[in-house]
Parts: C-alpha cells; sequence; structure tokens
C-alpha cells in the first residue's frame, strides 16, 4: 500500500496486515465467554416483545445474491415500528420513501437480513437475525397503522437468532449525550443535495423541500 504525505508530495511504502482466518482473527480478539457465546436464543422472550414495543428505530442489514450488503434504517413510533405476530415471527412496516427500496430488492434475491432494533437513551440494542419475506398486505396491516395510514409493504422476519449486543460501542461513541454533538459542521441536507444530487436545482428550493415543517407532511403520504 502506497499513501503520499500532504506536506512533502513524497510517496512511503506501509505494509498491511490482513486477517485471513478465522484462527487469526481469534489470535488477535479472543474468544466470547461461554454466556457470550451462549445467548443466542431461537425466539422472543417477553422481555424482548417490551423492547421491542419501546424501540422507534431499527436497521436492517440485507445482501443480494451476490453478497454486496446494504443497510437501511426503518423508524416509527415506538409500538408500531415492530410488529409481534408470535415468538417466531415480527413484521416492520414500510412508509412511503424515496423508491430506492434496496433492502427489499436484496430481500427477493437473498432472504437473509439482520435487524438492529435501538431505544434512545438505552446503549444496549437488540439484534434479531432471520429469514424475510415482502408483503403487500396482511391481516395485521390495520395494526400498523400511523396517523390512519396503513403501511404499503411489510417486512415479515422468520426469527432465527435473538440477544441483547453490548453497550460498548454507543459509550465510545457517546452517541445520547448533547454536548458531544456538532451537528452544524455538517453541511445542510440542502447543501448535500444540491452538491451531489440535485446540482441544477436552485438551493432555497431545496431548503424548502428539506425543512422540517415540509418533510413532515410526507411522512405517511407516497
Amino acid at each position: 500500500m502506497t499513501y503520499t504525505e500532504a506536506s512533502t508530495g513524497t510517496s512511503t511504502e506501509i505494509s498491511s496486515a490482513e486477517i485471513t482466518s478465522i484462527a487469526e482473527l481469534e489470535a488477535v480478539v479472543g474468544r466470547p465467554t461461554p454466556a457470550v457465546a451462549e445467548k443466542v436464543r431461537p425466539s422472543l422472550d417477553p422481555i424482548d416483545r417490551v423492547w421491542l414495543a419501546h424501540s422507534p428505530l431499527c436497521l436492517v442489514g440485507t445482501s443480494d445474491a451476490e453478497g454486496r450488503g446494504d443497510v437501511s434504517p426503518k423508524g416509527d413510533p415506538a409500538g408500531r415500528l415492530a410488529h409481534v405476530i408470535d415468538d417466531h415471527t415480527l413484521a416492520i412496516p414500510e412508509r412511503p420513501g424515496n423508491k430506492r427500496v434496496d433492502g427489499y430488492r436484496n430481500v427477493l434475491a437473498n432472504p437473509n437480513v439482520g435487524l438492529l432494533f435501538i431505544v434512545p437513551g438505552r446503549s444496549d440494542t437488540l439484534r434479531v437475525n432471520g429469514r424475510a419475506r415482502v408483503l403487500r398486505d396482511a391481516p395485521y396491516f390495520d395494526e400498523m397503522l400511523v396517523k390512519g395510514h396503513r403501511p404499503i409493504l411489510a417486512l415479515e422476519v422468520a426469527i432465527e437468532e435473538v440477544f441483547y449486543h453490548c453497550a460498548k460501542s454507543f459509550m465510545r461513541s457517546k452517541l445520547w449525550q448533547p454536548e458531544t454533538w456538532d451537528h452544524e459542521a455538517i453541511p445542510s441536507t440542502a447543501r448535500i443535495s444540491k452538491a451531489l444530487v440535485r446540482k441544477d436545482t436552485p438551493l432555497e428550493e431545496l431548503e424548502r423541500y428539506y425543512s422540517a415543517s415540509s418533510y413532515a407532511e410526507q411522512l405517511y403520504r407516497a
């Protein structure tokens, strides 16, 4: 690998130590304790149902037939995001969006999914892995109404693994500590769109489109 120092313009060779086997990986990170290794469960516990009822955000990991990955956030009011059908099945509603539906395209080719459910203020998370299918309708759609709107689709997941993930990554990131936030250092959504996507659209028009009030009106309408 070669990199160039900006100050001098000189190139320097550096070596990379790639890990290519499980044995090499375990030699670096070690092995989990029995309690950690055995914490994976095949179905939901009543405690999991409480967590799901209070989670307004889920990160959905998918990959296509060739293994190319994608992670998509799904959000709804707590109690409307994860619909528990039974201890082995849950569903996540799909609301109107940008119509890329990368994750759903992946599921049609490869049904294996990984879900990460987040509760604001909590640094631990609930992970659910399983096999998914995409539904255009089901008897439980009426139970996922938000502001009178049914979901346009649902990702129904047959659960294979459930477990809680430790809090260290959220603690390291200080995610829930507002005093560490610096979101104003990043260009606004309108400016990012102007620079990278909608270059011919006036910035003022984009600012109106991405304003909180304008976006809020579109949350549950196609």
